[in-house]
């Protein structure tokens, strides 16, 4: 998960990853962070029985909980899931349709394409730890955001559009853009709004990234064990548009997929709901009484190209890999049928999709056309992979499919941060096979497009493709469409720039899977699976 367009490379990749919690790519790799346990049966327990409202709501989590807390900074899964419920924005999101609604602020503005928006503080708001939430701690987010000397995840998700946000009176804020820009109203969830007596401190921000996690959502945090689980309690002054509706909550870390399904299934199930499902134990799960429901976006299995190294740079060799793939295969055998292959680099249903011009339906034929007419014979490949199971799950598709077009193929799946430490340092590779999903941080194409692909962002510096003609048009052009102000003609200047990127194949989509998630639906309401790692139950309850 990593930064959406600009600076991350001025603050040195490493020291990012360590404050983000971002090694792989997006949300869905952060699965192979670490084989974490379930922790110590005192961190563990559910606290419940059969006791009614009263009862401590438990949730496995498919990923590591040791990754930044620090909300300007994180991409972990497990700690923006956590974060939704401990802090609030001016504006939130649904979970689902990411349509945004009034948190901290009393309203949404009534003009998206205004280019001054006014913000009046919900009265009575408090933080937890009992101060009153003020213009000041607003303001105080969102300089660390746009400080030019500070390099933040953030900042990719609102430098471009927005130029300051300053303070009107101590209960009102006025955020002031460079341009109209409409979808920054969804992400200004986003940007939450933490307190600046506590974190302006000395050590402040450090300690945010360790887990210290102090907002005025409401959900308090009780206790952080990192590998192991984090705890959390109903706010009692939280007078917000989402009541809480557990007293208690216990989140374990469980990344191996054995214990995590352990942990909801059978007769001494100790969970309620558990997201990151494996496709394989969906029958047995729903045999045992669960409900297991499915969210289709961007969660896909991607190939990156190191243009650097030949043959690779030749885009008709990059094309007839992608060509070579037995997607529909791939679905079936790999996926168990959850998944589609790419059309596009967006996911059918985004609202911006459109059909690309290249698409890479399985054909050899014209695999191994485009391999000769590129003068190349006897190509070897080494795909470095990250060990998320379900990528592990596929890699024999793509062996077999390059292997049969005469690519011989060697497959080497790594711990994601051994992958992306050789990323790092810059050392030769081929290509890289990974997950991404940047749905966590919003649907809207502008965002999901510059999240991998700018002149200075992470993914183009492993590439090495960003100094290419094509590509520096290709990011003109997407910095045109950002400032674009009709919305129809910019949905078209989108998708027309998202040909160039499939045409060019260096950073691309091969499927789009489902990310499943399990519930008991006796004991729990309000449920909707994400298209995204994580949870959010700010309008579940018990049943």
């Amino acid at each position: 998960m990593r930064d959406v367009t600009h600076d991350v490379p001025a603050l040195g990749r490493r020291t990012f990853l360590k404050h983000t919690g971002a090694l792989g790519a997006a949300a869905a790799v952060s699965a192979s962070l670490s084989a974490c346990s379930a922790g110590p049966e005192s961190t563990n327990d559910t606290g419940g029985g059969a006791g009614g409202a009263n009862r401590t709501l438990t949730a496995v989590i498919g990923y590591g909980n040791d990754g930044s807390w620090d909300p300007t900074q994180t991409a972990s899964a497990f700690c923006m899931a956590a974060n939704n419920h401990i802090y609030e924005g001016l504006l939130d999101t649904d979970p689902i349709s990411r349509e945004p609604y009034a948190a901290l602020a009393t309203q949404v503005p009534a003009d998206p394409n205004a280019t001054t928006w006014r913000f009046a503080l919900r009265e009575g708001a408090t933080f937890h730890d009992g101060k009153p939430v003020t213009a000041d701690d607003v303001v105080f987010v969102f300089d660390r955001i746009l400080d030019p000397k500070t390099q933040t995840l953030a900042k990719g998700f609102f430098a471009s559009w927005l130029k300051e946000v300053r303070k009107v009176d101590a209960q009102s804020v006025e955020l002031v853009l460079k341009f109209p820009f409409p979808d920054g109203l969804s992400r200004l969830t986003l940007a939450k709004v933490m307190p600046k007596h506590v974190f302006s401190q000395p050590g402040g921000w450090e300690e945010a990234i360790k887990g210290k996690a102090i907002g005025s959502g409401p959900y308090r945090q009780t206790a952080h064990h990192p590998k192991s689980n984090t705890t959390f309690e109903a706010f009692a002054e939280y007078n917000g548009p989402r009541r809480p509706a557990f007293k208690k909550m216990n989140w374990l870390t469980i990344v191996d997929a054995a214990p995590r399904v352990a942990r909801i299934s059978g007769s001494s199930a100790g969970a309620q709901i558990s997201d990151n499902i494996p496709y394989a134990n969906i029958g047995q799960l729903e045999g045992g009484g669960l409900t297991v429901a499915g969210g289709a976006g961007m969660n896909n299995l991607f190939l990156m190209f190191n243009t650097r190294h030949k043959p690779f740079d030749d885009v008709r060799v990059r094309q007839a890999l992608h060509y070579a793939i037995d997607t529909e295969k791939m679905v079936q055998v790999a996926l168990k049928g959850h998944g589609k292959p790419s059309s596009s680099f967006l996911n059918e249903a985004n609202p911006a999709y459109r059909r690309a011009k290249t698409v890479y339906d399985y054909d050899p034929d014209r695999a191994k056309a485009l391999l000769k007419e590129a003068g190349v014979s006897g190509l070897k490949i080494d795909i470095l992979a990250v060990n998320v199971s379900w990528i592990v799950d596929c890699l024999p598709t793509i062996k077999s499919s390059w292997d049969a077009i005469g690519v011989k193929t060697t497959l080497n799946p790594q711990e994601t941060t051994a992958v992306f430490t050789k990323m790092d340092q810059k050392q030769d590779y081929q290509v890289v096979a990974a997950a991404s999903n940047p749905n966590q941080f919003g649907l809207d194409a502008d965002l999901i497009m510059h999240y991998n692909y700018g002149p200075t962002n992470l993914w183009m510096g492993y590439t090495r493709w960003a100094t290419d003609p094509v590509a520096r048009q290709l990011f003109k052009d997407m910095d045109r469409a950002t400032q674009e102000p009709d919305p129809d003609r910019k949905k078209t200047m989108i998708q027309d720039y998202i040909d160039v990127v499939a045409e060019q194949a260096v950073l691309y989509p091969v499927v789009h899977n489902e990310l499943m998630t399990a519930w008991d639906a006796q004991l729990l309401s309000g449920i909707r699976a994400q298209p995204y790692p994580g949870i959010n139950l700010l309008q579940a309850k018990w049943a």
